[in-house]
């Protein structure tokens, strides 16, 4: 059976492929083979350039037919490996043998035998996968979340002036402004992107137990240390950890994983409080010709995108959550537990992406209910009593807390007239009653 998007078990791969295909480049089968290829072929040539005695008489002038084996690695060439593990039931031997047969095309067939020269499986699998999460990352993650930041950073400048009633313990309290309140989830996401920064890829490269053993055994006069920290942060542009066990410890990974899940949760954070705003009323939606909200009520416009980003990042999150707390576990100088988890990281980068295309496709469809919000604040002007109780102190009134305490919570209307009829009692100035009196739910707003 041929593999479409009808028949496919992961949606990710099926019904949400057209919004994560860009990932497959990173994270497929396919993908990981070319980026241990690319691996492969790039420590080869650093032997070349130290160089080994033996490869002393390699041509520089093929480095570029050497690098074009992964530049121009396609389908037929996965597939070509994929037909030589079946004999050798060992993936990164299997690529090793490919490359080696490309070298008998390019007549370097002598030096063949320095492909893979002294490594491990994990030198190769944990410089590949962290190489080709970090330029996922980079290339489809970065620039999808600051597009999202971007966009509610213009929504937190138009709405800047909007005033709001804010809602703590979901009950009327002090105003505030539309705009601030989205622009405390572009503060949350700027902080955890600062945080993000700081976090490395991390590749292991030192051999079976990371010691370096065969080079060093072959080569007494080469500093490998160096040699791998040239390599893979020069070369690769990764962070060499050293020292290691055959694999690397991947506490980087696990920080790198808890910080793309904070992530997801401040915009889980964000989809759930739009969300609410949408059911008071407080936005309407675009809309699309042709769409139906309800297969049986025909009136509703309902927030699905908005929903379907908060299900789709909370699987994220509990894979994130997965991959962090079990990668840097490991029998003594290792276990396999980490090979068939690392061959998921595209997952929950798949369902975050497709959370973050749903809350963009959800905020550009809102349109701003302007009355409900002074409706709102209209009708609750119990909310100034903290204003008004606050001036009092101020002019060290007896129990000002107590006398608005006393008027505010009662199971009555509380309106304009109220609290005026209220300021008009009180033993002050006429001077500090228009004060009181100037003050408005919508117009009580702080910075």
């Amino acid at each position: 059976m041929t593999l479409t998007e009808l028949n496919a078990i992961s949606p990710i791969d099926g019904r949400y492929r057209n919004k994560t295909k860009s990932l497959s480049q990173y994270f497929s089968e396919e993908a990981l083979i070319r980026y241990r290829v690319l691996v492969e072929i790039e420590y080869f040539i650093s032997l070349c350039e130290i160089p080994l005695p033996q490869l002393a008489n390699v041509d520089h002038g093929t480095f570029p037919e050497m690098r074009k084996i992964y530049q121009n690695f396609s389908a037929e060439d996965a597939n070509a490996i994929k037909e030589i593990e079946k004999t050798t039931n060992h993936d990164v031997k299997a690529v090793e043998y490919f490359i080696k047969n490309a070298f008998d095309k390019l007549n370097l067939s002598e030096h063949k035998e320095f492909i893979h020269f002294g490594l491990t499986s994990q030198d190769i699998n944990n410089t590949a996968i962290p190489l080709s999460t970090k330029e996922a990352f980079e290339e489809v993650y970065l620039k999808l979340l600051i597009e999202l930041t971007a966009k509610l950073k213009e929504l937190s400048v138009e709405w800047k002036d909007i005033p709001m009633l804010a809602r703590t313990h979901g009950q009327p309290a002090s105003p505030t402004r539309l705009g601030k309140e989205i622009g405390v989830f572009v503060e949350r996401l700027e902080e955890q992107m600062r945080l993000l920064f700081n976090i490395p890829f991390a590749a292991k490269f030192g051999g079976a137990t990371g010691n370096f053993n065969a080079h060093v055994i072959a080569y007494k006069n080469i500093d490998w240390k160096d040699f791998g920290n040239n390599f893979v942060e020069n070369n690769l542009g990764l962070k060499h950890s050293f020292p290691t066990t055959q694999i690397e410890h991947y506490d980087h990974f696990a920080a790198f994983f808890d910080a793309l899940k904070r992530i997801n949760t401040i915009i889980i954070d964000l989809d759930r409080d739009i969300w609410t705003y949408v059911s008071m009323d407080y936005f309407k939606q675009k809309i699309k010709e042709g769409e139906v909200g309800s297969s049986a009520m025909p009136h509703k416009v309902n927030p699905i995108d908005f929903e379907n980003s908060e299900g789709n990042l909370g699987i994220a999150n509990a894979i994130f959550e997965h991959l962090s707390a079990k990668l840097p576990i490991s029998r003594l100088q290792r276990d396999l537990t980490d090979s068939t988890v690392l061959r998921n990281i595209g997952v929950p980068f798949g369902h975050t992406i497709i959370g973050f295309e749903a809350t963009l496709k959800g905020l550009n469809k809102l349109l701003l209910n302007r009355q409900k919000f002074e409706e709102d604040l209209e009708k609750n002007w119990a909310v100034v009593a903290e204003a008004i109780q606050t001036i009092l102190r101020r002019e060290g009134y007896p129990n000002p807390y107590e006398a608005l305490k006393g008027l505010t919570r009662t199971n009555e209307v509380m309106n304009k007239n109220t609290i005026h009829v209220f300021i008009d009692t009180l033993n002050i100035s006429e001077e500090i009653k228009n004060e009181l009196r100037s003050i408005s739910p919508s117009n009580y707003l702080g910075i």
